[in-house]
This record gives structure tokens, sequence and C-alpha cells, in this order.
């Protein structure tokens, strides 16, 4: 187990010798297996760890989950950082779903920050790869949502490793069995209302059962061809972008390519907005339609406060409360 998660460790360059690294541990199995294969390869990676646990105070036993934590830190004499927030609050203009990731992502910043952290470690593994392909596929994507969950990205000059990508969380279990460890477990998990749930616990059993057992394995190469198709996209529509800026000529644009153009639009409302998050196909379709179309000082409005108009010979992106033509 430790020799498998070594080789994606290498595969894809997820540590440097003499890394400092923070792990995200919940308490659950696959952060625990993390934090102890990590552990164990401390030593001939000169990894210097320090644990970060997060309580979003959603459920009744989350006091239990940390109490678990600080005792893992112990055993393994490593430093601990734990914080406790209320979710519900955060979420009273959108989703649980949202805030939570925002809130822990906040959290492991502030944590590495003060470490002095090179890595951000995250406990990811090949089941929620194939899960979330699947759901992104139900909900309707394109190639950069099929890339879902990468074994790296750099988020805000935070570089977040996923060392578990390639490895099932059968494998995991099966390791904490043999190590005779006790994770916490969350019984939301099991709750069927979630879309992931119910892919987890009705749709991949009936594709393995009917269709491919190895479903998971063909979804998560899925997603890194996407990954690698993807970052070739991006780097090409990255030179025309850069010279664009939130100002598109329409005579260079037409005579792109369409998935560049496609990503050229992409990478304008990520210059405005700071990322393309709740940004759909749909939006990109109705870009496309106010370019070729609709007529001058027509306007789409995209989510987050983002307008696009047409003038004669551009299209603009701009905040709505700040334009300027």
């Amino acid at each position: 187990m430790i020799g498998k998660v070594e080789d994606t460790i290498k595969r894809y360059r997820l540590l440097n010798k003499g890394d400092r690294v923070v792990i995200g541990v919940s308490g659950g199995p696959d952060s625990v297996a993390l934090l102890y294969i990590l552990h164990g390869l401390s030593k001939e990676w000169k990894l210097k760890l320090h644990i970060a646990h997060l309580d979003h105070r959603l459920r009744a036993g989350s006091a239990q989950d940390r109490e678990s934590v600080e005792a893992l830190a112990q055993r393994l004499r490593l430093p601990i950082t734990c914080a406790r927030i209320n979710i519900k609050i955060l979420a009273i203009r959108g989703s649980i779903e949202e805030a939570a990731r925002n809130a822990r992502l906040s959290f492991l910043f502030r944590v590495a920050k003060k470490f002095k952290a090179d890595k951000i470690a995250l406990g990811h593994n090949l089941d929620d790869q194939a899960e979330t392909v699947l759901m992104r596929i139900l909900r309707g994507t394109g190639l950069c949502g099929l890339q879902a969950i990468m074994p790296k990205r750099n988020i805000q000059r935070f570089e977040i490793i996923r060392p578990l990508i390639e490895t099932r969380r059968s494998e995991i279990e099966a390791f904490l069995k043999r190590k005779q460890i006790k994770p916490r477990r969350d019984a939301s998990n099991l709750d069927e209302v979630y879309l992931r749930n119910k892919i987890r616990h009705k749709l991949i059993p009936l594709l393995e059962k009917e269709y491919n057992k190895n479903i998971k394995e063909v979804l998560s190469s899925l997603a890194e061809s996407a990954q690698l198709d993807y970052e070739y996209l991006y780097s090409l529509a990255s030179l025309k972008a850069k010279q664009l800026k939130n100002r598109i000529p329409l005579d260079k644009f037409l005579r792109m390519n369409p998935a560049v153009q496609r990503m050229c639009l992409r990478l304008a409302i990520k210059r405005i907005k700071g990322d393309t998050r709740r940004i759909t196909f749909r939006h990109i379709k109705e870009i496309e339609g106010l370019i070729r179309s609709r007529p001058l000082n027509s306007i789409v409005d995209l989510p987050k406060g983002i307008s696009v108009i047409k003038k004669k010979n551009r299209i603009f992106f701009y905040r709505r409360k700040a334009i300027n033509t």
C-alpha cells in the first residue's frame, strides 16, 4: 500500500525531499490512511508533517472527531492545528457544500502559511475520482469538468496534492484493518439524499455488475486523459488570452479554432471573476450567440456580477457595477 502510494507520488511529482506538508485530517478512513502513509514515508523523504483538522459542527459527533485526530497526533508525535466553525451560519446565502469547501480551504491555507508548508495533502482516492466524473457527466460538463480531481493543483499559490488518487477505497479499508486502526465514520455518507451517495451506493455498483467491473478505473483514466488534453489546450489559449485580456477583437476571435475560442472566453471570465466556478456550458453558448447573431450593445449576464457586452468590433467583459467602454 505504501509502495503503491509512493509510486503515485513519484509519477505526478507530488513531493520533493525535505518538503513541509500540511495534512488535512477529518478523522475518516481516507485522511487517516493518508496520515499514516505519509508518516511512514517521512523518514525516507525527510518530510516535516503538520496535521490540520477543521470541525464544521454539522453533526453531533464532530467533537469526537477532533478528539480522535488529536489522539492520532499525540500517538505519531506530530504537531496539530484544530479549529471550529459554524458552517450553517456561513451558508445562509449559499449551499452548505460550497461554504464548507471554502471554509476548509481557507483554514488549510492559514495553517500552511503559518507552518511555511510547501504542500497541502488531502485524502481523495480513486473511488472519489470515479464518483466525481459521473457527477460531472450527469450534471453536464466539458473537458474542464472531466478533469475532476487532479493529483496536484495550485490554488492561491498553495500546492494541493492527493497521493491516494490512484488507490481504491477498498485498499484503504484493508490497509487500516491490517494496521488495526479504527477511523471515525460519517453517517451522512450513507444518506442518499446527496447525489454523490446515490452514485456511490447505487449507480456504480450497477455499472460494475451489469456493464464493466472495472468502471472505477475506466472513469479515473478518463479524468487523467482529460487533464492532459485540457492542459495542452489551456496553454495554447493562454498565449492568445494574455494578448486579448478582457477586450476580445471579433476578427481575431473568429479566426481561432472553436476549442481555443471557448477556452479564451473562460480565461477572460477568470481574469475578471478570479475563477470559473458556476460558469456552465450554457453560459459559453450564450456568449457565442452574442458574438454571432445578436445586435450591438447586447449583453449576457453571468454569475457573480460578471457581464459581457457586444460592441462594434469586439466583446468586453466587465463587472456590472464598473462598466466603462
